[in-house]
């Protein structure tokens, strides 16, 4: 399967963040896990590939054996992306929490230099209804990390496949996984060279559909654009968004994938309400410069929930899919 990535590696720190002697973190300011860190202690945001500290999720992290790490986040009572669901955190806070937390073991105790592209092949997240509400303050999370299938060449890792539970209050609100590959920066180029070179500038951005059909209120934070046929869109691609392309990266973001998704799953059901499930499985790069297809169809799902199947299509190759799963709506 070919990979995508996530997100552009920024460039890295005057000092390199490395593992103290007892595996811990040296540029993270410590903590224990049974009191909620300071308002300002987030971990180096090199560590997690993002350019506005504002967007750093983790607050901490310790090694507990040798594939098995906790870590510590917080999520915002307010997002300016990331909304609150019905009264409860955007299971895509979690999908990002998992997300950080890959690129930050990654670097910080596995040794992947900087500059190297994290590569995310699947992404899969269940959440547990209820346990996600908002409250007054920040949401202080635990996530317990344990990496599998860690593949190397001499000392360099090449990828690995990691799992995390999350808890609040040491309950557990959900948990989920990814599968990462690491691309040295000459691999990278060389990889994409084809696919860059002479692509051209970016089309005009689309008109959005109408932000209460897929859960939104701003125009700018939709990224679905209608098209003749039903169940279909085309992906409308904000490369000055704050959040979905929060720093210059060279293709769509695989969280902005997720996010359409998602829209296009509340805009096939007809509600709105936070995922129980989601998974994503991603096969090529989605370029910015050429059209998106985005199609979804219900899938049968007998229970309390409701399955979507949601496809990217470019150039008449699928370069991601999507499950998105809601719980029905009450009576």
């Amino acid at each position: 399967m070919l990979t995508v990535d996530l997100h552009r590696p920024p460039p890295a720190p005057e000092a390199p963040c490395r593992p103290g002697a007892d595996g811990t973190g040296t540029l993270l300011a410590r903590h224990t896990r049974s009191t909620a860190p300071a308002p300002a202690a987030i971990v180096p945001k090199e560590l997690v590939h993002r350019h506005n500290p504002a967007e750093v999720l983790l607050t901490g992290w310790e090694r507990r054996d040798e594939d098995s790490f906790g870590l510590t986040a917080r999520w915002p009572a307010n997002h300016r992306f990331f909304a609150d669901v019905n009264g409860c955190h955007d299971p895509m806070l979690a999908a990002e929490t998992i997300r950080q937390a890959g690129s930050l073991l990654l670097h910080a105790e596995y040794e992947v230099p900087f500059g190297h592209h994290f590569v995310m092949r699947d992404l899969s997240l269940s959440t547990r209804q209820g346990a996600l509400a908002v409250r007054a303050l920040p949401g202080v999370l635990e996530l317990d990390v344990t990496c599998h299938d860690v593949k190397r060449r001499g000392k360099a890792v090449l990828g690995l496949y990691y799992e995390a539970v999350l808890r609040r209050d040491g309950q557990v609100v959900g948990h989920g996984g990814a599968s990462v590959s690491c691309v040295t920066p000459a691999t990278y180029r060389r990889l994409r060279a084809p696919q860059l070179d002479g692509a051209g500038p970016q089309p005009p951005l689309t008109a959005p559909v109408a932000p209460h059909d897929v859960g939104r209120h701003s125009p700018a934070d939709v990224v679905l654009s209608p098209t003749e046929e039903r169940g279909r869109w085309l992906l409308r691609t904000d490369t000055s968004h704050p959040v979905l392309f929060e720093h210059p990266v060279d293709h769509v973001p695989g969280m902005m994938l997720l996010e359409a998704a998602r829209q296009a799953a509340i805009a096939t059901l007809g509600r709105t309400a936070p995922p129980s499930e989601l998974t994503g499985e991603f096969s090529r790069y989605a370029e910015l410069h050429r059209p998106c297809l985005i199609e979804a169809r219900r899938l049968p799902a007998p229970g309390d929930q409701e399955s979507v199947l949601v496809t990217g299509e470019q150039d008449g190759e699928e370069v991601f899919r999507s499950v998105i799963t809601l719980p029905h709506a009450e009576d």
